[in-house]
């Protein structure tokens, strides 16, 4: 990420809304409008941030908390500073919240027909791990959930040395 902006995550606050909303608008067919982000701010397990470079807002994100993981709901990066690493630091920013004694996986859904959310989802380590079929409702089109995967710790070679081995050489 040798061209990324600096950028400050920070929680997402009511007077980042218009901020917020033009940069949904500019970055989706089908943008949720101001009541889509009002109702997820009111849900205790709904989550907004939002990255800001030199004191102007260039992209948000609003994730749910489940038990075992987090999904993104929403995401984007204003058009002027895309492919400047934003997206890659508020991705990276929520798998650092994973643990592996408690919420191990990001999730989201991602249109088929998305193919730059695709492989910047892969280039940072996510998976497609299933298909919906007509999960959005203006095109019936599908979405494949992708999957970011905690990694295990390393199990310590000390253990596995000492076992027996079942291959003689």
């Amino acid at each position: 990420m040798t061209n990324a902006i600096p950028i400050t995550i920070r929680w997402m606050l009511r007077q980042d809304m218009p901020d917020v909303l033009a940069i949904e608008n500019q970055s989706f067919q089908f943008p949720w409008m101001e009541e889509d982000f009002l109702r997820c701010s009111r849900q205790m397990s709904c989550i907004g941030l939002v990255a800001e470079h030199d004191g102007q807002i260039v992209g948000f994100v609003i994730y749910e908390l489940h038990k075992t993981r987090l999904r993104i709901l929403n995401c984007a990066v204003a058009a002027g500073v895309r492919r400047q690493g934003v997206g890659t630091q508020m991705v990276t920013k929520l798998a650092g919240k994973l643990s592996v004694a408690r919420r191990t996986r990001v999730t989201l859904e991602v249109c088929e027909t998305n193919l730059i959310a695709q492989v910047f989802l892969r280039s940072l380590g996510f998976r497609a791990v299933r298909i919906r079929r007509d999960f959005y409702e203006e095109t019936s089109e599908a979405a494949y959930v992708m999957q970011y995967r905690l990694a295990a710790p390393a199990v310590g070679t000390a253990l596995t040395e000492s076992q027996p081995s079942s291959q003689q050489s």
